[in-house]
């Protein structure tokens, strides 16, 4: 206690240019007073003397749903507080929400999450942390990068991942329950957004996806939300740009994934992160928009690293974390007041959550060391001499022993002795509508990205074209079988290996999918589904359009029946390759390593498709057992050689002449059963159905996983590399 005492009183006396509260009182209004004589005292807003308990005027409209308003008032903007605090932005004029939202409660105790290391269960994120939001207020979760603020929003959504647990207790409207489906909102740190639609569309598909009833039920819930995260101006712009067209900023970005959960009208919304990759006018007008949605009664709880002077005034109440331990929780005015008592005052033109993590932020005193040496104009580099660790356990223990984790206590036990009314979950959509409005999005989307699809389209056409005059004019002697045998292969292969360009268009729609499953709006059965029924016009296009420029060009047996084997027979390889891709994209997250080994299967199908060397000539093991079988090249060559030939004859000198299936006897391993070649089709259509069942299997255990891996792997790098 003597070490934390004498660095509190280092510090205190380091700061000397910015003197307490108690001493003397700012010419600029950079940090809060509490009145004079109220230092033994919590503080609250209501120790504003200026402060009007107002209700904020809200506007029903007629036809509504039959949300309630919320019964608690809207909590005060801070912009009404007397000279002695933070100066923050008024809202704008004409922030009127068309709807009152009935927010809830929700109380923490004791909660404490372990995150299984090496050790089963060893390492404790958050420990033992207490604390309330209220409806119609802000409460954010602020603390250094790893201090567990992340997984403290998301134990409290009921969000956290497989590899934790959470012990302690967590209530609703007073009663310990789960927040059910609709209720609750989740933005994600960084989610998926489809650039190709407009902001309008993107918004109207989500509402489609989430909510039942019919479609024109779900214009007023579109454009409430537009409303509420102000996008008025951007909702008939694209998302993402198209034809080389600019898309959204960042930050309308931004409001437009929180838009998203909106339009389920929760009761609170839980954001990881509003103000990531924002800029200072960008992050203010965010959480501008968030108040006036906390205005209609909404509850909301967020994470933030830090923030600039004015959003921090526009909090309501914060939870400062530092790995994992709760150095404060109440309302803005009281966190510096509490520092200040702690022996850490706020500078005068200092921001207060940059002072906030400069006294908690172990980082810190990397810097220092490798700064000592360094001097300025004033003297030393760093003026502040305190041992980050010392300043974390004063801050510690001063908050244990303060009336402010008193008042907490008494709230929590205010908030959970009586159950107010019970959450109930709100109606989802069918998985027949879900389906369809997966399929018809995905056309729409098909319809858009030229740089994926039509692009495809004319490199497919392209690249028949060069197949087809390399070989033409092959004729129909015996000779020619040989050559064409070769031009199929060349066909098949290459146009399989095209297909490979869908990958990073396919890695997209998985991403989605993700995002779209986490908060419960998509399933692995209904995304395959519609993805399905959605490509099938698409490679139906490819294969016709393709097929036509490589028949005629190579001069094969003129008869619609065989033309049409060769469409379908086509279109069934354009499909399994579709499979296929979705397979390795969903199990690698990443378009490196997806390319890569898709390039390397295919190479390897190429190999052993029974071209290079007859497929019964191939070594038992491992080429003919089982890559010969798995190759879908294999079946489709096969099926086209024996469509083309099985019933054609070849003259060998004036007397005698060979079939078809005896000429290809030494080129091509075939049948010579005329039912031969839709057999090789059907193995084709088990592979497509095969395929779809291995990625339906991989969605459902593998990706979420794969993606919380790859947003922990690219967590870990940005902070590195700051």
């Amino acid at each position: 206690m003597e070490e934390i005492q004498s660095q509190s009183d280092n510090y205190r006396s380091s700061s000397s240019s910015a003197s307490s509260p108690a001493s003397r009182v700012p010419s600029s209004n950079f940090f809060y007073l509490r009145k004079p004589g109220a230092l033994g005292h919590p503080i609250s807003f209501e120790d504003s003397p200026d402060w009007d308990d107002n209700d904020i005027e809200v506007r029903l409209e007629e036809g509504g749903d039959s949300i309630n308003a919320a019964t608690t008032p809207a909590s005060p903007a801070l912009s009404k507080l007397n000279s002695g605090s933070l100066p923050s932005p008024p809202l704008p004029e004409g922030a009127v929400i068309a709807r009152k939202i009935a927010g809830a409660s929700v109380a923490w105790k004791d909660l404490t999450v372990t995150v299984k290391g090496k050790r089963k269960y060893s390492d404790r994120v958050v420990k033992s942390s207490n604390g309330y939001a209220l409806p119609g207020t802000m409460t954010v979760i602020m603390g250094p990068a790893k201090s567990g603020k992340t997984t403290l929003l998301r134990a409290l959504a009921g969000r956290l991942e497989d590899s934790a647990k959470m012990y302690g207790e967590v209530f609703v409207n007073g009663a310990k329950s789960d927040l059910p489906y609709g209720s609750y909102g989740f933005v994600e740190r960084q989610t998926t957004l489809i650039g190709s639609l407009t902001v309008r569309e993107f918004l109207y598909y989500s509402a489609l996806l989430q909510l039942p009833g019919f479609f024109f039920q779900k214009k007023n819930v579109v454009e409430d939300a537009i409303l509420a995260m102000s996008l008025g101006d951007y909702a008939n712009k694209l998302i993402g740009g198209h034809c080389f067209m600019k898309g959204l900023p960042s930050g309308e970005r931004r409001r437009v994934s929180i838009a998203r959960e909106l339009v389920m009208r929760p009761h609170v919304l839980f954001i990881d992160e509003p103000l990531y990759h924002l800029d200072s006018v960008s992050a203010l007008l965010m959480m501008v928009t968030l108040k006036k949605l906390a205005s209609t009664g909404c509850t909301l709880l967020f994470s933030l690293n830090q923030s600039s002077t004015e959003v921090f005034g526009l909090f309501d109440r914060i939870c400062l974390l530092s790995n994992g331990n709760t150095l404060f929780f109440g309302e803005t005015l009281a966190c510096l007041q509490h520092f200040s008592n702690a022996g850490f005052p706020c500078p005068i033109m200092q921001s207060p959550s940059d002072h906030f993590l400069r006294a908690i932020n172990t980082d810190f005193d990397r810097i220092i060391a490798m700064c000592k040496n360094w001097q300025d104009d004033n003297g030393d580099f760093s003026s502040v001499n305190m041992d980050t660790a010392v300043a974390i356990r004063t801050l510690e223990a001063t908050y244990k022993s303060s009336e402010d984790a008193a008042a907490v206590e008494t709230m929590i036990l205010n908030l959970t002795e009586k159950e107010g009314p019970s959450l109930k979950s709100k109606g989802k959509a069918s998985s027949g509508m879900r389906t369809l409005v997966l399929t018809w999005r995905s056309l729409l989307i098909m319809s858009r990205e030229w740089k994926y699809y039509w692009l495809r389209l004319i490199l497919y056409m392209l690249l028949t074209l060069c197949i087809g005059t390399v070989f033409s004019g092959l004729g129909h002697s015996l000779s020619s079988v040989v050559t064409r045998v070769a031009a199929i292969f060349v066909f098949i292969s290459f146009t399989s290996l095209l297909s490979i360009a869908g990958a990073p268009a396919q890695m997209k729609e998985v991403k989605i999918y993700a995002c779209e499953k986490s908060n419960q709006h998509s399933g692995a059965l209904v995304f395959l589904l519609g993805q399905l029924f959605s490509s099938i016009p698409f490679m139906f296009l490819i294969s016709i359009s393709s097929s036509l420029v490589f028949y005629f060009l190579i001069g094969l047996q003129d008869e619609f029946r065989l033309l049409m084997y060769f469409v379908l027979n086509f279109f069934m390889c354009l499909l399994v390759n579709e499979g296929l891709v979705l397979v390795i994209t969903s199990i690698w997250q990443d378009i490196f390593w997806s390319i890569l080994t898709l390039v390397s299967i295919h190479v390897v199908m190429m190999l052993s498709a029974g071209y290079f060397r007859i497929r019964s000539a191939l070594p038992g093991p491992v080429w003919m057992y089982p890559v010969s079988y798995i190759a879908f090249h294999t079946y489709a060559i096969q099926g086209l050689l024996e469509n083309e030939y099985i019933d054609t004859s070849f003259a060998v000198g004036q007397v005698r002449s060979i079939s078809g299936y005896q000429a290809l006897q030494n080129v091509y391993d075939t049948s010579s059963e005329r039912k031969s070649k839709w057999e090789n089709l059907l193995v084709l259509f088990s592979m497509v159905i095969g395929y779809r069942i291995l990625v339906f299997i991989l969605l459902h255990f593998r990706v979420k996983k794969n993606l919380s891996f790859w947003r922990i792997f690219q967590c870990n790098q940005e902070v590195n590399s700051r």
